[in-house]
């Protein structure tokens, strides 16, 4: 496929749906809770409304000339945890931007994690400076780890519940941190543990006010099932969306995969090592837009129509990152609720962020996501009455359901003992 364009697309969890150093902090846990290891909640009921999210968020946020990569997973999965502390509105927008089911996703969630992650601690930090040798190396089993984290400020007083929801479902305890000192600090040196290093920086600073934070990570080390070891083609032509075009080599390799082709463009499917995970590469037709080919239908069309096929496939490497800031795109999709006064009494996110960097080469993908989801505790609203003790005042204790005064009083005299 000589100076054939390649358009990629990032593909982990369609596919998937196809087929703490730092400073020191404190851990507060809802009491004798572990998490649980049920049969678990179908994932079946996350696939459509992540795959709806994920091009709907898309095609809010990516620049029609710009590299992108996200995480609709990650971005979830932050959302879902949250989701155990929303108000009744901002739940019920919660539930229609990402398609949450209606039993809720925490259950799912906590299946999900369980049947895609590899380990349960921080993935290892892979030896990324090494030359590898084609006739040498064999493929090494992939890595996934999902991972949430709750920040706390210390001396808030978090509900029992949604600590139970987030220890049972999500395996997430909280650490107690200051965020008018080195949270920040506490927070990105955590994110970096859970990503192998690949990204490091979650918030570059937190407003002293901020109170609690919840942060996801997604990490993913893959090798081919086959790696591209065919000689690149050098100096191969790129065309941009635009037209421009730049040179840069791709790379090559011709076997036995998953294909597909129609009036929407073309469609393979690379498989990492294990046969669980793979890469779909969707090509639209000359002229035709990347993100079309995200959408749910479309996606599911190449699901159906994926067939083995002899395949000449070329295609560049590629290492970027992206961030967002997902308050408007989110709103945008119609999530503008901001309570999450289950979560402690007044509490409101103010700010959610997003990062995700990705590196494909010919051995394989090394991806890293976290989204980091901060807020903020509302004033108390203003009293409505004051009631001013500063005369002669009468009090009663009473047994509130039946109103039985079990003792009676005045104050006459404050200061006077005896």
């Amino acid at each position: 496929m000589r100076r054939r364009v390649f358009t990629t697309a990032l593909l982990a969890v369609a596919a998937l749906a196809a087929c703490g150093g730092g400073p020191e902090t404190r851990a507060i846990t809802a009491e004798g809770v572990e998490r649980e290891n049920p049969p678990g909640a179908p994932v079946a009921n996350l696939q459509p409304g992540l795959a709806a999210f994920g091009h709907a968020l898309f095609t809010a946020a990516a620049k029609p000339q710009a590299n992108t990569v996200l995480s609709p997973l990650s971005i979830a999965y932050a959302y879902g945890m949250a989701r155990a502390g929303a108000d009744e509105a901002t739940g019920a927008e919660l539930d229609r931007v990402f398609g949450f089911p209606p039993e809720g996703p925490h259950s799912a969630f906590n299946t999900l994690s369980r049947v895609v992650t590899t380990t349960d601690g921080p993935p290892p930090v892979p030896d990324r400076g090494t030359p590898r040798d084609a006739q040498e190396s064999e493929a090494a089993p992939p890595v996934v780890s999902l991972a949430g984290g709750l920040f706390v400020q210390d001396g808030l007083s978090v509900r029992q519940e949604f600590l139970r929801v987030l220890a049972a479902k999500y395996g997430a305890g909280a650490r107690q941190v200051d965020f008018a000192g080195d949270a920040a600090d506490a927070i990105n040196a955590w994110a970096e543990q859970r990503t192998a290093g690949r990204i490091k920086e979650v918030f570059d600073r937190l407003d002293p006010e901020t109170r609690l934070v919840i942060v996801n990570t997604l990490y993913l080390k893959a090798d081919w099932a086959v790696p591209f070891t065919d000689p690149p083609e050098r100096d191969a032509v790129f065309t941009r969306g635009d037209g421009t075009a730049v040179r840069t080599d791709l790379m090559r390799q011709e076997g036995e995969f998953r294909y597909a082709s129609g009036p929407g463009g073309q469609a393979v499917e690379l498989p990492y090592a294990g046969g669980e995970l793979a890469m779909w590469i969707l090509l639209p037709e000359p002229g035709g837009a990347p993100g079309d080919r995200l959408a749910p239908a479309a996606v599911a069309e190449v699901g159906r129509e994926l067939k083995k096929t002899r395949v000449k496939v070329a295609m560049p490497r590629w290492d970027f990152s992206t961030g967002l800031d997902l308050e408007q795109p989110l709103a945008a999709l119609g999530l503008r609720g901001a309570g999450y006064s289950g979560i402690a009494d007044g509490l409101l996110l103010g700010r959610a962020v997003h990062k995700a960097n990705i590196a494909v080469d010919e051995w394989g993908t090394e991806a890293a996501a976290v989204t980091g989801l901060a807020f903020l505790q509302s004033a108390p609203p203003p009293a409505e009455a004051e009631l001013r003790a500063d005369r002669p005042f009468a009090f009663a204790i009473v047994h509130r359901p039946t109103l039985v005064p079990l003792f009676v009083g005045q104050v006459a005299d404050p200061a006077a003992a005896g």
